[in-house]
């Protein structure tokens, strides 16, 4: 990377090539780049944003409808038609959407929300002496002052959430890092919001984590982390692989770095850190006596007494006493072996963008500032950054590619119109990156290192980042599946990888018949006792999802009528029956199901009745499906659409919008043609509501947050305003004709 840091008078660091700021601070933090200067590269899925510094390099690469689309430029795509019947309204959001696919085949899009990535990103470069070119601290700044709450001047978990501890708290540490300075009136109001708050001690578990890395706290203000959990025996109810894999990522290089005990050197910023972060002077603070403070913004899910005590226990008698330096030794080399062994099964893009920057900060610690580690690390960060219209944000992972791409071609295929001529190319592009992105084996030593088969299967994002995800792989070989049956398109995927797909997918089921996400459940729920990220619920172990449990059924049922009905075909039978009994089970009393991945009940309603249809069970037979098509119709707004809000998520109590939104109205309605509800009315109503609101190009709005994770963080999937709509639009017309609206 070209640049470095260098140190304002204030001790915040700036690129050693930027002007300098003498003048003026609102000159520094009101810069931008030259958006018509961004480009996003793909190569095979990799995609990374870059900044061309000369007339001569634009010229060279100009930019795509897609890099133009992504940054709010003018794409000059032509104005349409207005489409008077939904087929009409799906071929202008094909003629859009399919203006935005990348060379690889795939699409790509903003994958942001969350708003604790960017501060471990930016920590961890400032403590790796990581340089930062100018355009991305000046986009990451814009950025975060963008999403800025803008009446009490402070950040929450996510975008649309409430402002806390943890969001204002580390994003006020990104600008000062970056830049900001410390009298800017923007952060004068946030130091505000986080003083009324109580200031940083009250902070989660990982906020507290990165401040004591970067020197502007007591590591005594940490609750434990210790690697010697690694050591335990696998038979052990508690040990580390039983836990969730996001969890244990995450939880890996953080007890390495803790272990370490890891501090950078006190900087003229950093001293100044430490006294706009709290609300007292630094050296009269007892960090110890704040191990367990936390604002009640934060404490979505509290440390429990069983939690304090083993804590309890940790900090008085085994650290001090019963820990010996061969103990943290050997403790220390099994978590970072692991470490790398995480790195060498991604090349080193990681699972996500928490363990990413804690593993280059453990390879900087162990390998040094000079190793292939620590550059390769640097490399891969610009994975997880996104360039948008408001500045440049952290990707929930390194992308949403395989997932959104399958999705397209299901859309295309169930609304009719994958045989058309002018979708044949996209289609086939589409199948080659799914053809490109299936893992082909399994990773080494996968015992050793916890990891669950992956062989034949597709990853959420990238066949680099390789990790096996149950309803991606299912997702994904039901688009294989459906485009090679088809008239005209090549067979890619032989029928040997198909089954191998098949074959990791009924290793996933879990005792109960339902399937979780990255490998079956192996930890009890009583582990959630020990959940120490306060911000989070369900976040210790893996869980059976509706959303997962349907792909499989879906999945299986249709490898078992196009693909091969004779392959296993006992075991597909059986793993299927569980599968289903297991989500009649699941659903509630009032006909719904509690979604996990997207907002909620809408959600997870749309793959279920999906599922149970394609096991025959309908409207006319089943009195579940009924059940679930009364609970929809009793939500739906005087507008004729649905309109869900994030909070359903984090209370599990079903709560309107207050706005129907475009991609929930689309779930409903595929929802409720999947069950074969008889009648027309309420579902041309929501289908006139979505083409109402589509624009002169083709395209829709974006509207409310879309996604969820551990139940109280949301995240963006603004590639569903087209993929949803086209598919619930396309199968209205095949099922009741092609009505003017």
């Amino acid at each position: 990377m070209n640049g470095s840091y260098a140190k304002q008078s204030d001790g915040a660091p700036v690129n050693q090539h930027q002007s300098s700021p003498s003048n003026s601070h609102s000159h520094i933090l009101d810069e931008r780049t030259d958006l018509t200067r961004w480009r996003l590269l793909d190569e095979r899925g990799r995609q990374t944003w870059h900044c061309l510094q000369s007339d001569e390099q634009a010229r060279s690469w100009p930019q795509s409808i897609a890099d133009k689309y992504f940054l709010g430029l003018p794409t000059d795509l032509p104005r349409l038609s207005k489409a008077e019947t939904p087929l009409a309204s799906v071929h202008n959001a094909l003629s859009y959407f399919s203006q935005l696919q990348l060379p690889p085949g795939n699409w790509a899009c903003e994958y942001g929300g969350p708003l604790f990535l960017l501060p471990g990103l930016v920590i961890a470069w400032y403590v790796t002496e990581t340089p930062v070119p100018d355009h991305i601290s000046i986009e990451i700044r814009r950025y975060l002052f963008a999403r800025q709450h803008p009446e009490d001047g402070g950040w929450g978990l996510h975008i649309e959430g409430e402002s806390s501890v943890f969001g204002t708290a580390m994003n006020y540490v990104v600008l000062r890092l970056l830049g900001a300075s410390a009298e800017d009136k923007r952060l004068v109001k946030a130091r505000a919001l986080l003083h009324k708050l109580g200031g940083a001690v009250n902070g989660p578990h990982w906020a507290k984590f990165w401040l004591s890395v970067l020197g502007c706290m007591d590591w005594d203000a940490v609750n434990p982390v210790p690697p010697e959990l690694w050591l335990l025996p696998d038979w052990v109810p508690i040990a580390p692989w039983r836990w969730w894999i996001h969890m244990r990522q995450v939880f890996l290089p953080m007890s390495y770095i803790a272990s370490k005990g890891f501090r950078y050197p006190l900087t003229p910023l950093t001293r100044q850190l430490r006294k706009e972060l709290y609300t007292q002077p630094y050296a009269s603070i007892n960090f110890a006596s704040h191990r367990n403070s936390i604002a009640s913004t934060d404490n979505y899910h509290p440390k429990t007494t069983f939690l304090n005590t083993v804590n309890h226990f940790l900090v008085r008698l085994w650290n001090p006493f019963l820990r010996t330096s061969f103990i943290r030794r050997r403790a220390e080399d099994w978590a970072f072996n692991l470490i790398q062994r995480e790195d060498e099964n991604t090349d080193y893009a990681n699972l996500g963008p928490v363990n990413g920057p804690m593993n280059l900060l453990a390879c900087y610690i162990h390998d040094g500032p000079d190793s292939y580690s620590v550059e390769r690390h640097r490399q891969r960060m610009h994975d997880f950054l996104w360039m948008k219209d408001e500045g440049m944000l952290m990707n929930g992972t390194n992308g949403v590619q395989t997932w959104d791409t399958a999705f397209l071609v299901q859309a295309a295929v169930e609304a009719g119109v994958a045989g058309d001529p002018r979708y044949k190319h996209m289609l086939i592009k589409a199948l080659e990156f799914l053809d490109d992105q299936q893992i082909r084996e399994d990773c080494r030593e996968q015992e050793v290192c916890y990891r669950q088969r992956r062989k034949g299967a597709w990853a959420f994002s990238t066949r680099e980042q390789g990790y096996t995800v149950s309803d991606c792989t299912s997702e994904a070989m039901k688009s294989v599946i459906l485009l090679q049956h088809l008239p005209g398109f090549p067979k890619l995927v032989s029928d040997e990888r198909i089954e191998d797909a098949v074959d990791t997918l009924l290793t996933m089921q879990n005792p109960s018949g339902g399937f979780a996400s990255y490998e079956p459940t192996r930890g009890s729920q009583y582990m959630e006792y020990l959940n120490a990220a306060e911000v989070f619920g369900r976040i210790m172990i893996e869980y059976d999802y509706p959303e997962c449990t349907t792909a499989v059924v879906t999945a299986l049922s249709l490898f078992t009528a196009r693909q091969d009905p004779e392959y296993r075909k006992d075991e597909i039978k059986d793993t299927i029956t569980k599968a289903v009994s297991w989500i009649l089970k699941d659903q509630r009393a009032d006909g719904s199901w509690n979604g996990s991945w997207g907002i909620c009940f809408t959600y997870a309603g749309m793959f279920a009745l999906e599922s149970l249809a394609s096991v025959g069970r309908t409207y006319s037979n089943d009195d579940k499906v009924r059940l679930a098509c009364q609970f929809f119709l009793d939500r739906q707004m005087a507008d004729g659409g649905w309109g869900e809000s994030y909070k359903s998520c984090s209370t599990g109590v079903y709560t309107p919008h207050e706005k129907s939104q475009v991609v929930q109205t689309c779930w409903v309605i595929i929802a409720l043609l999947e069950a074969q509800f008889p009648e027309r009315e309420p579902v041309e109503k929501a289908v006139n509501l979505v083409m109402s609101r589509q624009q002169e190009d083709g395209s829709w709005e974006q509207e409310a947050i879309e996604g969820v994770f551990n139940k109280s963080c949301m995240i963006s999937y603004p590639n569903y305003k087209f993929i949803f709509p086209i598919k619930a639009l396309g199968m209205f017309a095949r099922r009741f004709g092609d009505p003017k609206a």
